[in-house]
């Protein structure tokens, strides 16, 4: 464990003494801000358009008109962000020779893979620790409800860390930071359509299509619904990245 929090702590020194960390937080908050601003305005809007007709107004539900968007999102800034926080995770110890030295270290591969994701968390966690705070103002002025809430924010976590997994084994693969980056990119946009490509198909290949997407295990959570085949569908992601990772630096490490 100590050598675990050793490599750790050392990729999120990595993280905030380059631009990658502040550079990927400070984007993520502005674009996450300004959506959350427009959807306020707009619920607000809503709100006094529906006060003249009290049946309507109490069907306002600022979780599902301002959060559940709000979520989806996010989903999609991820997307984007991931790849570029993970790319250089193992690429860049290739590029620069280190990778020996760690491979040969009496420091365990498991060890050494879980220390980096481990630093990749830590960088998600803050990013959704930060943009949570927006909702003070939310239970400040409104009455939000607090489970669809704390659901839409575990789905975040665990979707951002099903993308680290992933990215993690793609920058295992070469030690180019850009095509890292790039495989990464492409490979959750392919499971992004999936669900979208899932409406021109029928019968069974509807169902498979839509359990491998990404973001139809999603939207149950940002309704407050916590299903165990959601958890254990982004569970296996993690566990299938991180064992793919696994078993390329193994390979190497003994070629």
């Amino acid at each position: 464990m100590n050598n675990i929090w050793a490599i750790c702590k050392r990729e999120i020194r990595t993280y905030f003494t380059s631009p990658i960390a502040y550079v990927a937080i400070t984007v993520f908050l502005i674009v996450t801000g300004f959506f959350f601003y427009t959807l306020i305005q707009w619920f607000n809007l809503q709100s006094m358009q529906m006060a003249r007709n009290p049946q309507y107004y109490q069907q306002l539900n600022i979780n599902q008109m301002v959060y559940a968007p709000l979520f989806h999102n996010i989903n999609i800034i991820l997307l984007f962000l991931v790849p570029i926080l993970t790319m250089r995770l193992f690429s860049e110890e290739k590029k620069s020779k280190t990778d020996e030295l760690l491979y040969t270290s009496p420091v365990s591969i498991s060890q050494i893979i879980l220390g980096k994701y481990f630093a990749s968390l830590f960088v998600l966690l803050v990013m959704l620790f930060l943009n949570s705070l927006l909702s003070v103002f939310v239970f400040a002025f409104g009455n939000p409800e607090v489970l669809p809430l704390l659901n839409g924010y575990l789905g975040l976590f665990l979707i951002g860390a099903a993308f680290m997994a992933l990215g993690l084994f793609f920058s295992s693969l070469t030690e180019n930071q850009i095509v890292a980056a790039s495989l990464g990119f492409g490979f959750f946009l392919l499971f992004f359509v999936l669900n979208w490509a899932s409406q021109f198909t029928g019968g069974i290949w509807r169902s498979v299509l839509n359990y491998l997407s990404f973001f139809q295990h999603f939207d149950d959570m940002t309704r407050g619904i916590l299903d165990t085949t959601d958890i254990v569908y982004y569970l296996s992601l993690i566990f299938f990245g991180l064992f793919l990772t696994h078993s390329v630096i193994q390979s190497r490490r003994w070629r």
